[in-house]
């Protein structure tokens, strides 16, 4: 009785209440699919570190430099390009950049969290710089999709978003040698070359202690075409032969990548290590409580579920558009359900 007169008192819920939860979804379409390298990609920006702009007579002009990660989400290989300013136009050239190097992009993902562009104010910190006309035409002219995830939703994107804090710490511990010296524009891009390549030499499946098993695969293996130790050269004389022989070597190894990546990777991320059971659905006209970091929990705001989102897979919730006051005048947020706390149910 007392159990229950808690789970029903509005109170209670907007004092103690846990956030509504749902079962982990299955994994998108570009993830399982074995697809050439960058073919989907999940996009963020990470940074900035200060940078030696130009020399005036008073010393040395500093400005920011930034870093765009490209993931390719099948293999997760990356790919990283830096860029000096926050803009449209600075991001469709590390765009141009990346396509040219890497070949066309079917599909791009990202978040629209504030740490996508930055967190200054002053470089236009709302996180959908890239829906500008500029670069929509870019994406546009090039048959290229871009999907969002839900504002503060980054647990959505941890595809990219664990690469990021990959590519945090390799960067830390080079920047740490070189204190001392003016980290330029030059050296910042180059150091996130040699962050790639560190990034894309890690296994990406469990490594095996039996002596007769394969190499474990790495997303630089698909990459490169290389894998280590390097083949012995060929020593036949007939040049037919060579192009045969290292058009067989590269589809070997393209087809040991692909099965090592069925058999090994594909299936260690199939198991659910959390958010297992169904649960019941947001429904349009339930009162919640939406959550505002800036604020303590008593100041939150309370809102209305004017419309949701199924998930086209298995028709669960996982994000929502909440109505709430702001100011006396009504304001809508789309939000993932991880971020509200249902108070009152609409029958």
């Amino acid at each position: 009785m007392v159990s229950s007169i808690l789970h029903n008192c509005v109170t209670c819920r907007k004092l103690r209440g846990g956030f509504q939860k749902q079962r982990m979804a299955d994994l998108p379409e570009d993830r399982v699919t074995p697809t050439p390298p960058f073919t989907a990609v999940g996009v963020d920006v990470f940074g900035p570190w200060p940078v030696v702009a130009r020399k005036t007579r008073g010393g040395l002009a500093e400005s920011k430099g930034w870093a765009v990660l490209f993931t390719c989400l099948a293999s997760r290989a990356i790919h990283i390009e830096g860029i000096e300013e926050m803009s449209s136009s600075s991001f469709i050239n590390a765009l141009r950049r990346f396509m040219a190097m890497r070949g066309p992009v079917r599909q791009f993902r990202s978040d629209r969290g504030t740490h996508f562009i930055g967190a200054l104010d002053d470089l236009n910190a709302t996180g959908i710089f890239v829906e500008k006309d500029p670069v929509q035409k870019h994406l546009h002219d090039n048959n290229c999709i871009w999907k969002f995830n839900p504002p503060h939703a980054s647990h959505m994107g941890g595809a990219w978003e664990r690469n990021i804090g990959l590519a945090r710490r390799v960067l830390d511990a080079m920047l740490l040698n070189h204190q001392s010296q003016k980290l330029t524009h030059e050296v910042l891009c180059t150091f996130m070359c040699e962050v790639s390549a560190i990034i894309n030499s890690r296994p990406i499946t469990t490594l095996s202690y039996d002596p007769e098993a394969p190499e474990v695969i790495s997303p630089a293996m698909l990459l490169t075409q290389k894998s280590s130790p390097l083949p012995a050269l060929s020593t036949s004389t007939n040049i037919r032969d060579i192009y045969q022989s290292q058009w067989k070597h590269v589809q070997v190894l393209s087809n040991t990548f692909w099965k090592r990546w069925r058999d090994g990777y594909l299936q260690s991320l199939q198991p659910r290590r959390k958010w297992a059971p169904v649960m019941d659905n947001i429904k349009e006209g339930d009162i919640v409580l939406l959550r505002d970091k800036e604020v303590d929990r008593n100041n939150w705001p309370l809102g209305i579920i004017v419309k949701t989102f199924p998930s086209k897979c298995d028709d669960n919730v996982r994000s929502v558009e909440v109505r709430i006051l702001n100011k006396d005048k009504p304001v809508n947020y789309v939000r993932p359900i991880s971020e509200i706390i249902l108070l009152v149910s609409s029958l």
